[in-house]
């Protein structure tokens, strides 16, 4: 994948970004919610977003910005999956 296609893919992201988030911040849910597992479905696109631009951005992966993507990404899927341990394997990204 050449820097052409790569800022392109980046670009989109960024307006999928826009709506992924607006979503997100306009959702009334809050902790404790019938509709809390929603949100939190929301804020897991986001961060995945974010893990994409990571990813494709252009010259070195900035390994910080990939641990703190793969930590909000198993933090908040650890509520979906909470016999996986998600949240337990977060303690070892930043060693």
């Amino acid at each position: 994948m050449n820097n052409e296609q790569r800022n392109k893919i980046i670009s989109t992201s960024w307006e999928l970004h826009s709506l992924v988030e607006s979503g997100y911040l306009s959702h009334t849910a809050a902790q404790g919610d019938p509709l809390w597992l929603e949100k939190q479905r929301i804020l897991l696109a986001d961060m995945a977003i974010h893990l994409l631009q990571t990813s494709l951005q252009p010259g070195d992966l900035e390994l910080e910005k990939l641990k703190n993507n793969l930590h909000a990404i198993l933090t908040i899927s650890d509520q979906f999956l909470p016999q996986s341990g998600l949240k337990e394997v977060t303690k070892d990204i930043y060693k």
